[in-house]
This record gives C-alpha cells, structure tokens and sequence, in this order.
C-alpha cells in the first residue's frame, strides 16, 4: 500500500498518524481513515493507492548517490546566489519605519541575505541605511523571502524587537497573503490545500509531497552522510487560496490567486500550487521543466480534473522565459514588537 501524508480539506479527512523510525529501525504501521466527501480537487493521490513493492519504481535511496546529486545542485544554487542584483540604499522601496522595525518592499532577483558567499543582498543594504542596536545584520533578520519572491519583508532594529518578532513568527501570530499567477483556470474559487511536505532525496535539496513509500527509502541512511534535513519526518503544510480573477497571458489561461500560508514551510507555496496541477507562472524550479520534481511530487494521474495541461504548461513557461516569477508577498499583519499597535501593511504585485 502506497500513502501519501497529505489531505485537501475541502474533502475532510478524520486521522492521519504515521510514525518513521529512521537508522535502521522499522517503519511503524501507519493508519489512515478517509472521509472524503465528492469535489474537483479530490486527487487520486489523497485515497488509498494499492500497489505491491514490485511495481514500484523509485529511485535507490543511496548516500552516494545522494551527495552528488545534492553537491551537484548546491553548486547550481551558489552560482544562481551570486546574481543577486545589487541595489543601493537610496532605491529601497520603505513602507514602514520606526526605531525599532522597518518594513521594505524587496523587489524580484534579490537575496534577503547574503548566505556564505556575501552576496549582495536587501539585508546589506538595509544595515548600511538604517543600522541596528547590535551592530550586526544578521541580527535584523526575522524572516526571509526567496530571491525570485517580490514582496514585503520586516527587519529589526532593536533587539527587543528582534526577540519578540522572532516569538511572534515562531507562534504563527504573523499573517502573510501572497498574490500570484498560476497555470491554467481553477474550477474552485477559495479552498485549504494540506498536503505535507518532505525533503525530496531524488532532487535534492528540493521538497515534495510526502509519501510513505519516499519515507521508507530514507531508512537506514546516515544524517551525517546525507544531513538531517533529508531524514527529518514529514512536515505539516497548509495553504489556503483564493481566486481573485481568471485571465489570460499571451493568449494563454492563467489564474489570479491570493494564498495564505499557514505553516510557512520551505517552498511551500509552490511545492502545493504544482501539486494541485497549477504551478506559478515563471517557477523554474516546480513549474514545467523544472529543477525539482514535477506535481510536486505526483504523478499525472494523481491530479484533479482541472489541472493545467502539460501543453499549456509548456507554452507559458515558454512565453515568460528569463522572466521574474509570479508569486509576490503583498500583505502581513502582526502586532508590533515593542508598542504592541496592531499592523497591517500592503503593496500591490508588479504583475
């Protein structure tokens, strides 16, 4: 039996409980009860999956083969981080600022920080304009957007602020809407995606959809050989999504959505919009063609009804090649740190 950790909850579902033993222990029985009740993005992959290990097909979990892939893909990344753009000081978009937070717009192809290599980064330019109680930047980051995510992104000041804002993000008392653009017209106007998430060891270090037969590939693999991130048991994940409208792009159909993300794992957003068979527009990563694993993990035939096609995929991928991908931070709403004002700040998406 194939299972895969994961509901869409427009299609309740009444337990999931799985436990993995990883180093050379067994895999516990996992038991799941499936309550669905009929919808569109009711996907094969969320019931019960029947197949015998024979038919099968998955990559040998080696850590060899692991660590190439992973250094390999590493190595791409590294390169990608150093075309960081570099903007100055004077051309930060400020929405809010005070003694003790600001609140930036960061524009798309720029890193939040700089990683190991130093590359230019919205943090190096926000400690040179606006410094910080510690003198050190690392010390303002709370939070981090992905390079090709536009969007809002806070930093702190003080260190109490930084102290209680990392609380507030810690215990999900920070809301953040996203806008983007996906592939193909969604047939549901408002839904809760929940799948869960893992570390995928056939593309690392990239997320999928988790699956206890990826789970039972991991067992008896070495953290310090493959790390511990690939090992860690399968990670919760809820977005939440709404049409704002349906359009078109060069002709082609594209879907207008604001998301919610409620666990704010890695990847999250487009690791779920691909596995509901509507990537983000401009994702080279989980969109068409990608680096990652495509559906997010599933097969073709595990999608709903309404996925985009593969074709039209293909076609707006083509159309937005070296293009900016469509997924943009446009809200988040928090108390703030120190005077404890209820915060709300808002930027339009560029697209």
């Amino acid at each position: 039996m194939v299972q895969i950790f994961s509901r869409i909850t427009m299609m309740p579902v009444a337990s999931l409980m799985a436990t993995l033993v990883h180093q050379g222990a067994l895999l516990a029985s996992v038991q799941v009860t499936d309550a669905f009740t009929p919808s569109q993005y009711r996907p094969a992959a969320v019931k019960h999956i029947m197949s015998s290990p024979t038919t099968t097909t998955l990559f040998d979990a080696s850590s060899s083969d692991i660590q190439g892939k992973l250094k390999a893909q590493m190595a791409k990344l590294q390169e990608r981080d150093r075309s960081s753009a570099d903007i100055a000081a004077k051309d930060l978009d400020v929405v809010y600022e005070d003694e003790h937070i600001v609140v930036i717009n960061k524009p798309s192809g720029v890193l939040t920080v700089p990683g190991k290599d130093d590359n230019p980064s919205l943090n190096k330019v926000v400690f040179e304009r606006f410094g910080c109680e510690s003198n050190r930047m690392d010390k303002m980051v709370v939070h981090r957007l992905g390079m090709d995510t536009s969007g809002l992104v806070v930093f702190a000041r003080t260190n109490s602020a930084l102290r209680e804002l990392n609380s507030l993000f810690r215990t999900r008392k920070v809301t953040r809407k996203y806008e983007a653009l996906v592939c193909g017209h969604l047939a549901k106007d408002s839904g809760d995606i929940d799948l869960s998430l893992m570390r995928d060891y056939e593309y690392p270090p990239y997320m999928r959809v988790s699956t206890d037969e990826h789970q039972r590939a991991l067992i008896g693999l070495d953290s310090g050989e493959v790390g511990k991130k690939l090992l860690e048991s399968p990670k919760e994940s809820m977005t939440k999504f709404e049409v704002i409208s349906k359009e078109e792009m060069n002709g082609k159909k594209v879907t207008r959505i604001a998301l919610t993300s409620i666990s704010g794992r890695t990847h999250q957003l487009n690791v779920h919009c691909a596995a509901i068979g509507h990537p983000i527009v401009g994702d080279t990563v989980y969109g068409f063609g990608g680096e990652a694993a495509p559906n997010g993990g599933l097969e073709e035939s595990d999608l709903p009804e309404d996925r985009a096609s593969e074709a039209l995929q293909k076609d707006i991928a083509e159309a937005v090649a070296g293009k900016p991908m469509c997924v943009h931070a446009k809200s988040i709403s928090f108390d703030h740190p120190v005077t404890k004002e209820a915060l709300s700040f808002d930027c339009a998406a560029p697209f």
